[in-house]
C-alpha cells in the first residue's frame, strides 16, 4: 500500500484576484504537482492534507481517496486519458475536478470502475464497491463539451431507406479496360454503362471519348479500371475525361476509380429539428421508436458528411424500423434522437456473462456495473457519459443523490447542486435516484437501456427537484423493488413477504416507469418517456416515508401535496400507460393480515390542497400540453381530485384518457376533474410495421389499412374513457375513431368490466368529430371479447350529460344504457350501434350500503317499468363486512328493492348528486314480522363525524310518508306485500361538483329485526301490478340540432362489410 500525499503549495491571492483566477481552467492553476502513477491494480492512493494534484497520464491504481483539503485535477491534453480504479472516494473537504463552467473540458477522457461484486476486498460501508462516492462535505465538479443532449427528427426515416440517394459500384465489373456508369444523382440510378478495352484497340479509346462527349451535364459519370486501360488510351480520351476534373486518367494501371464518389452506401441521412451543436463522426447515437414497441429504438453511429445541412447527420446503415419525423394526424409523432457519447466517459468494466447473484435468474449478463453516489457535498456534473453503471444491489446507481436535504438556495448551495448534459445508457440500476434529496436540478439528461425505473424518487419526502428536457427510453424490468419487477420477478421475488403470500403481478408489482415520482412536488418541464416495459410518467403516494426517510412527514402528506409544474412533456411505446397518477406503495411490513411485501404496490388516493392540509381550499393538479401517443393501453389514467388537463394530444393508445375519481367515496369531496382544448385520434396515419406473428397487425382506421393495433384485433379502442365522475370534457375534437366488425372503437366509451357507480355530473361540451361515423361516437359495450358478460354494476348504470348536444345532437340530453329502465322513458331514442339511448331527465345516485349480510345481489325496480328490474350485485368484494349497491335513478319517482337472501338487518341509504328537495320513494322488501328503527343524519367524511337530524316513525297511511320534515318523517310498512316504504329527501343545499351537501352526506339508516330463517326476500310478485304506475315524461326531450343528420334512414359510410349496421331509425324529432 502506498499513500501519496503532496505538499500543497500556499498562494496569497487577493479578492480582486480571485475574479480572475475564477476564470482560469481548472489544470492551469498554480500550485498543481503533475502526477504520474503508472500502473498497478494494487496501488491505494490517498490524496490530502492540502496537497493538489494534477493527472497527466493514463494509470491504474487500485483506489482513490480524496480528503481534508486533497484536490484531484485532470489534465486536459490532446492525447486521450484512461484512468481505471476501483473507486473513488471524496471525503470531508477533499475536491475532484475535471474542467469547469466556464473551461468545459475538451480532451477525451475515460474512468474506468473495476471489480467484482465477489471480490475479497472489504466493501465500504456506506458506497460499497466500484463507485464514486462524494462524502459529506466533498466537492465533485465535472464538466465535458457542451453538445445538444437530444432532439426531434424532423424527417421520416423509412426502414432500409436513406433520405440521401447512394450508389455503390458493384463489383461485376467485366473484363479488362474501363468501365463507365452514368448515373441519375437525384436517385442514383445507373441511367447508361458500357466498357471500353482501351488496352487492346486505340478504336475503344476514341469510342470512349465520344461517349464522354455525348454525356448530358448534370449526370455523374463513374469510372473504373479492370485489370489495365493506359496501354491504348489515345489523347482525345484523356481529354475528354480530364475536363471533368480526373487527376488520374494518364495512369490507369491498377484497378481504381478515376472519379471520387461515395462508396459507403449503407448509410442514411438524420434530418434534425436543431444544429446538433457538438456532434461529430463516431459518436453514438439513439433514434426512439415511434411505435407501441419501445424495442424499435435504434443505435446508429455518426459518420462523416461534409455534404449535409446544417441539421443533418450521416449515419452507418440502415434502419429496420419507421421512425416518425413530423406531425401526424396534428399530433407531434417526431422520434426523439439523444446523443449517447462524450468526451468524458464513465464505465462500469464488466465480466461477460452474469456470476453470483439472484439476478443471474433473470439476466444472463453481468448486472454488477459501477456507481457514483452523493451524500451533502457540493456538487456539479455535466457533459458527460455513463455506461455500465448501476448495479443490482439497493442504493448503487449511475447517479445517486442521497439524503442530501436541500441542494439548491434554501440549503445555502450557490449555485444550486445540478447534474445536466448526461448520457446515461446500457446501464443496470436505473439512471438518476434522487432520495431525501430536494431542489435538484436535472437537465438535458438522457437515459437509454436501463433496468428499473429511469429517474426515480425514492422515499416519499423529495420535492422541488426539476426534470427539465430530460429523454428516458427502453426501461425495462429490475429487480430491487416489487414495483421494479416484472410478472416472472414478481413471482420468483418474495423477500420480506409473509408465510403464504400468493403474488398477484399486475397488482403488486409491474410497474417499472420512466419517471418514478413519489411526491407530486415536483417539476417536469419538456421531458420524454419514449418507451417503457410499463409506463412512462407514474405519479404515486408513499402515505407515510419510508427508509431512512421514514417520519419526515405526517401520514398522508403527499397525496394532498399540490402538483409540481407539468408542461410540454410526452410519453409513447409504453406498455401500460404514457400516464398514471394513481396508486401508492405498501410502507407497513408484511403481516398476517396484509401478506405482501414492503413496497408491494397498493391503491391510494391523490386530493391536491393548499398547504397540504385537506381542511384548507382544493388546488387543482395542471397538466400542460401533454402528448402521449402509441401506448399500448393508457394514454393517461389519472385518478384523483381536481386534475385538469389543457391543451394535450392523445393518439394510437389502446385508450386515450381515463379519469378516475378518489373511488366510491372521494374524501375529497367537491373536487372534479377535466380534459379541455384537446385532440383525441383512434388511429392516425402512423400505422407502424408489423411484428414477425403479426398478432396486433390488421386493418383499421378510416380506410381499413393494415396498421400496428394497440392490444390485439379485437380491442375496443377508445378516446375518453368515462369511469366514475365528475368530469367535464369541453372543447375537444376527437379524429379517426371508426368501429369496424368484431372491433368496437368509439370516441367516448366507458371502463370494461366495472364494479363502481357513474355520476350523471359526468358533462361534455363543444365536441367536435372529425372522420368519425356517427355510429362510432360512442359505445356502451355488449357481452363478447374484453366486454364480458356486461353484467358488473358499472357496466349497466353507465351515463353522461351532453351539454349542448355536440355528440347526440340533442342539446342537455343525457347517454345512457339501452337496457337501463331506471332512466328511460318513453320518448328516450333508441341508438342501437351506440348500444344507448338518447333520453331527458333529472338523475342523481343512491349508495346502499347493507350489512347482515354482506354477500347478497340487490334489485331495484322503477314502478313506471316493474318488468324491466336491474340486478346489482355489488360494487365489493363479497367476503367484506358490508356492500355497497350504487344505481343511478330518476329523480320524484317510486321504487321497489329486493334481495337474493333475507333482507339485510341494516341498510344505509346514502343520497349521492341530490340537490336540495330532490327527492325519491322506496319501498324495501322483508320478510313478515320484521321491526324497524329508522332515522336520518348527516356524515362528515372529512372529521369522520355522523350526527343524527331525525328519526322516522311509522304511520297506517301510505300517502302520509310525503309528509317530510328534516326532523320527522313516516314509514309505512305494507306487511301483506313485505314492502316498507319511505321518501328519502335532500334538505341541504349542494355544491355544483360535490357529491354531498355543504354540510355532510344525507342519510337514512334502517336498522331491522328479522326473523330467523326468513326466505329470500323478493316482493316483485306481490308489489306489482299493485304499484305499478303509468310511465311519465318529466322533462320533455330537446329539440334536435336542425342541421345535424344523427337520427336519419341512412348514414353515408365508406361502403365495407367491416362497419357496424348503419344508424336507421324511424323517428325524427323536429
Amino acid at each position: 500500500t502506498a499513500i501519496f500525499v503532496l505538499t500543497a503549495v500556499t498562494s496569497i491571492i487577493t479578492s480582486f484576484c480571485c475574479r480572475e483566477v475564477s476564470l482560469v481552467c481548472p489544470d492551469k492553476e498554480p500550485g498543481l504537482q503533475p502526477w504520474m502513477p503508472g500502473h498497478s491494480e494494487d496501488h491505494r492512493v490517498t490524496i490530502s492534507n492540502n496537497s493538489t494534484v494534477l493527472l497527466t497520464t493514463s494509470a491504474t491504481v487500485h483506489s482513490i481517496e480524496i480528503l481534508s483539503g486533497g484536490k484531484l485535477v485532470i489534465a486536459d491534453t490532446n492525447r486521450p486519458i484512461l484512468l481505471r480504479t476501483k473507486h473513488i472516494l471524496i471525503g470531508n473537504k477533499g475536491e475532484l475536478h475535471i474542467g469547469s463552467p466556464d473551461c468545459p473540458y475538451k480532451g477525451n477522457l475515460t474512468i474506468l470502475l473495476f471489480g467484482r461484486l465477489d471480490d475479497s476486498d472489504e466493501e465500504h460501508s456506506y458506497f460499497g464497491r466500484k463507485y464514486i462516492g462524494v462524502g459529506s462535505g466533498g466537492t465533485l465538479e465535472i464538466h465535458g463539451e457542451r453538445k445538444l443532449s437530444w432532439t426531434f427528427l424532423n424527417k421520416t426515416l423509412h426502414p432500409r431507406e436513406s433520405s440521401q440517394n447512394n450508389y455503390l459500384f458493384q463489383r461485376s465489373w467485366g473484363n479488362r479496360g474501363i468501365i463507365i456508369h452514368v448515373i441519375d444523382p437525384k436517385t442514383g440510378e445507373v441511367l447508361h454503362d458500357d466498357r471500353f478495352d482501351t488496352y487492346r484497340s486505340k478504336n475503344e479509346s476514341y469510342r470512349l471519348a465520344k461517349y464522354v462527349d455525348g454525356i448530358k451535364p448534370g449526370l455523374i459519370l463513374a469510372m473504373m479500371v479492370n485489370d489495365e486501360g493506359s496501354n491504348n488510351l489515345e489523347d482525345s480520351a484523356k481529354k475528354s475525361i480530364s475536363r471533368l476534373g480526373s487527376k488520374h486518367i494518364g495512369s490507369l494501371v491498377r484497378p481504381q476509380a478515376s472519379v471520387s464518389i461515395d462508396m459507403m452506401s449503407n448509410s442514411s441521412i438524420l434530418e434534425l429539428a436543431d444544429h446538433p451543436a457538438g456532434w461529430g463522426p463516431g459518436d453514438r447515437v439513439v433514434v426512439a421508436s415511434t411505435d407501441y414497441s419501445m424495442h424499435q429504438a435504434e443505435e446508429f453511429t455518426l459518420l462523416p458528411c461534409p455534404t449535409c445541412a446544417s441539421n443533418q447527420l450521416k449515419v452507418r446503415g440502415k434502419t429496420k424500423f419507421i421512425h416518425m419525423g413530423e406531425e401526424v394526424d396534428g399530433v407531434d409523432m417526431r422520434a426523439e434522437v439523444g446523443l449517447l457519447s462524450r468526451n468524458i466517459l464513465l464505465r462500469g468494466e464488466m465480466e461477460p456473462s452474469c456470476y453470483g447473484n439472484e439476478a443471474c435468474k433473470f439476466f444472463n449478463f453481468d448486472t454488477f456495473g459501477g456507481h457514483l453516489k452523493v451524500n451533502s457535498s457540493v456538487i456539479h456534473i455535466s457533459g458527460m457519459e455513463l455506461q455500465h453503471m448501476g448495479q443490482q444491489t439497493m442504493g448503487h446507481y449511475p447517479v445517486h443523490f442521497h439524503m442530501n436535504g436541500d441542494v439548491d438556495e434554501r440549503g445555502g448551495y450557490d449555485p444550486p447542486t445540478s447534474v445536466s448534459d448526461l448520457s446515461i445508457h446500457h446501464s443496470f440500476s436505473r439512471c438518476v435516484t434522487i432520495h431525501g434529496s430536494n431542489g435538484l436540478m436535472v437537465k438535458d439528461v438522457v437515459g437509454y437501456d436501463t433496468l428499473g425505473h429511469c429517474f426515480f424518487t425514492e422515499d416519499g419526502p423529495e420535492e422541488r427537484n426539476t426534470f427539465e428536457h430530460c429523454l428516458g427510453l427502453m426501461v425495462r424490468a429490475g429487480t430491487l423493488l416489487p414495483s421494479d419487477r416484472d410478472s416472472k420477478m414478481c413471482r420468483d421475488i418474495t423477500d420480506g413477504a409473509y408465510p403464504g403470500y400468493v403474488p398477484n403481478p399486475r397488482q403488486d408489482c409491474s410497474a417499472t416507469s420512466t419517471f418514478w415520482i413519489a411526491n407530486p412536488n415536483n417539476n417536469l418541464i419538456n421531458c420524454a418517456a419514449a418507451g417503457s416495459e410499463e409506463t412512462g410518467f407514474w405519479f404515486l403516494f408513499h402515505h407515510m416515508a419510508t427508509g431512512p426517510s421514514n417520519g419526515s412527514y405526517s401520514p398522508g402528506y403527499t397525496e394532498h401535496t399540490p402538483m409540481g409544474q407539468f408542461t410540454n412533456n410526452r410519453a409513447h411505446s409504453n406498455f401500460r400507460a404514457g400516464m398514471i397518477l394513481d396508486n401508492g406503495v405498501k410502507t407497513t411490513q408484511a403481516n398476517n393480515k396484509d401478506k405482501r411485501p414492503f413496497l408491494s404496490l397498493i391503491g391510494a388516493r391523490y386530493g391536491p390542497h393548499q398547504d397540504s392540509d385537506p381542511f384548507k381550499p382544493r388546488v387543482p393538479a395542471l397538466i400542460h400540453h401533454f402528448t402521449a401517443y402509441k401506448n399500448q393501453y393508457h394514454g393517461a389514467w389519472l385518478r384523483g381530485g381536481d386534475v385538469w388537463l389543457d391543451d394535450c394530444q392523445f393518439a394510437d393508445n389502446g385508450i386515450g384518457l381515463t379519469l378516475a375519481s378518489g373511488g366510491t367515496f372521494p374524501e375529497d369531496d367537491g373536487s372534479h376533474q377535466q380534459v379541455k382544448n384537446s385532440l383525441f385520434v383512434g388511429e392516425s396515419d402512423n400505422r407502424g410495421m408489423p411484428f414477425p406473428d403479426k398478432r396486433i397487425w390488421g386493418p383499421g382506421g378510416p380506410d381499413l389499412t393494415d396498421r400496428t393495433l394497440p392490444r390485439g384485433i379485437d380491442f375496443p379502442i377508445r378516446g375518453m374513457q368515462i369511469y366514475d365522475g365528475p368530469i367535464n370534457v369541453q372543447n375537444c375534437t376527437f379524429r379517426k375513431y371508426t368501429a369496424l366488425n368484431g372491433r368496437h372503437t368509439s370516441a367516448f366509451g366507458f371502463r370494461l368490466n366495472n364494479s363502481w357507480q357513474s355520476c350523471p355530473n359526468n358533462n361534455v361540451t363543444n365536441i367536435t368529430f372529425d372522420h368519425v361515423p356517427i355510429t362510432s361516437r360512442v359505445f356502451f359495450g355488449e357481452p363478447g371479447p374484453w366486454f364480458s358478460k356486461m353484467q358488473m354494476d358499472g357496466d349497466k348504470t353507465t351515463i353522461f350529460h351532453d351539454i349542448d348536444g355536440s355528440v347526440s345532437e340533442y342539446p342537455g340530453a343525457f347517454l345512457v344504457k339501452e337496457d337501463n329502465w331506471l332512466l328511460r322513458h318513453p320518448d328516450c331514442i333508441d341508438v342501437p350501434d351506440w348500444k344507448g339511448a338518447i333520453c331527458s331527465g333529472h338523475y342523481a345516485q343512491i349508495y346502499v350500503q347493507t350489512r347482515n349480510p354482506a354477500n347478497l345481489n340487490m334489485q331495484i325496480v322503477r314502478d313506471e317499468y316493474p318488468d324491466r328490474p336491474l340486478t346489482l350485485e355489488g360494487a365489493l368484494d363479497k367476503r367484506k363486512v358490508y356492500q355497497q349497491f350504487q344505481p343511478v335513478v330518476t329523480l320524484a319517482k317510486g321504487y321497489t328493492i329486493h334481495w337474493d337472501q333475507a333482507a339485510p338487518a341494516e341498510v344505509t341509504i346514502w343520497l349521492i348528486n341530490f340537490n336540495k328537495n330532490d327527492w325519491i320513494n322506496v319501498g324495501l322488501c322483508y320478510p313478515q314480522g320484521t321491526t324497524f328503527t329508522i332515522l336520518s343524519d348527516i356524515h362528515n367524511r372529512l372529521t369522520k363525524q355522523t350526527r343524527k337530524t331525525g328519526v322516522f316513525v311509522r304511520t297506517t297511511h301510505k300517502e302520509k310518508i310525503n309528509h317530510l320534515h328534516l326532523a320527522r318523517g313516516y314509514f309505512y310498512w305494507e306487511e301483506d306485500t313485505g314492502l316498507l316504504f319511505l321518501k328519502v329527501k335532500a334538505h341541504n343545499h349542494r355544491e355544483t361538483f360535490a357529491f354531498c351537501s355543504v354540510k355532510g352526506c344525507e342519510r337514512v339508516k334502517i336498522t331491522a329485526i328479522v326473523p330467523k330463517g326468513s326466505p329470500p326476500s323478493n316482493c316483485l310478485a306481490k308489489a306489482y301490478p299493485k304499484h305499478a304506475e303509468l310511465p311519465i315524461v318529466d322533462v320533455p326531450m330537446p329539440r334536435k340540432i336542425p342541421t345535424a343528420r344523427l337520427v336519419s334512414n341512412e348514414i353515408k359510410m365508406i361502403p365495407t362489410p367491416h362497419y357496424f349496421p348503419h344508424i336507421t331509425r324511424k323517428l325524427e324529432r323536429k
